[in-house]
């Protein structure tokens, strides 16, 4: 015991009398400035900033729009309950499967990429394009379709907070929007 409480006050000894060199830095220099002389020839510092903190980019929840379908919001939900955490590369099979299982159409779509999606769901199942041009804009169960040079392109459905095909997401795909379909 007395090994102990002697070790111990040696311990705080030498913590108490022994320089800090960090904390003697932290009182000996206050913030880092950053001096330079303006075109008139007067002298200005200011704060070095050494620590950003960005403002986060919240986007707003989809909102439900009442003169939608609302079979294309059910169609949603299922696709939602479907899709995988990863990509599957099969965004407009697994559209399509929602779509038909929330009666939202008749029957499958034919079309097998998914840039031709928005044609034949305006063509053959009454789809209508919105006039929308930000896929946050769009409204629960819509579908957007979107443009690739030389694959398939990609469709996927609106949801409340965020986007569903294969696979769920928050943000939207970064191809070109091409269009974003919805039925009254």
């Amino acid at each position: 015991m007395r090994k102990l409480l002697t070790v111990t006050l040696l311990v705080l000894g030498c913590a108490t009398f022994c320089p800090r060199p960090a904390l003697a830095l932290m009182f000996s220099a206050p913030y880092p400035k950053f001096a330079y002389t303006d075109k008139s020839g007067k002298k200005h510092s200011v704060e070095v900033v050494d620590k950003y903190y960005p403002k986060k980019i919240v986007h707003p929840f989809a909102k439900v729009d009442p003169s939608i379908d609302p079979k294309l919001q059910r169609a949603a939900t299922i696709a939602q309950e479907r899709a995988h955490a990863h990509s599957l590369a099969k965004c407009w099979h697994f559209v399509k499967e929602a779509l038909f299982a929330a009666g939202a159409v008749k029957s499958r779509p034919q079309t097998t990429l998914a840039k031709q999606a928005g044609q034949e769901l305006v063509n053959n199942y009454g789809f209508k394009k919105l006039p929308v041009s930000d896929p946050y804009q769009a409204p629960v169960g819509s579908v957007l379709v979107y443009d690739a040079k030389r694959s398939a392109g990609h469709v996927e459905i609106r949801t409340d907070d965020g986007f569903v095909s294969d696979f769920r997401s928050k943000t939207p795909s970064r191809r070109p929007l091409l269009g974003v379909y919805a039925k009254s």
